[in-house]
């Protein structure tokens, strides 16, 4: 079935930022998102989910695992499990982009120190 940003289940997280949930199955998670100017998730890790983030514009910088990594449109990085991570938007742009998650994260979201 063919799946749009338009179409999918819409949420607000964090401070306004948007998700949309392209692919939603316990194996599987694609969420489209995008984070305003200045805007931050809080630092935390999964237990048992990979992570790949994924820039479609804007640029981003991500702290993982207490490294800053500036990702600018059309590149990404793998987060893997047990390791603690922060999405920042720095800049004065919004930035889109996409969080394949292998599993769902579904309750498992451990916030970290």
């Amino acid at each position: 079935m063919k799946v749009s940003k338009h179409s999918a289940e819409h949420y607000i997280w964090g401070d306004s930022c948007d998700g949309w949930r392209l692919v939603k199955n316990p194996d599987l998670s694609v969420i489209h998102e995008q984070m305003p100017p200045h805007t931050s998730e809080v630092r935390h890790y999964h237990e048992k989910a990979q992570q790949f983030f994924f820039i479609l514009s804007g640029t981003a910088t991500i702290e993982v695992n207490g490294e800053a990594i500036i990702l600018n449109a059309q590149e990404g990085v793998e987060i893997p499990p047990l390791v603690p991570h922060q999405m920042f938007n720095k800049s004065d742009e919004a930035v889109q982009f996409l969080v394949i998650s292998q599993p769902a994260t579904k309750g498992d979201r451990i916030i970290a120190d």
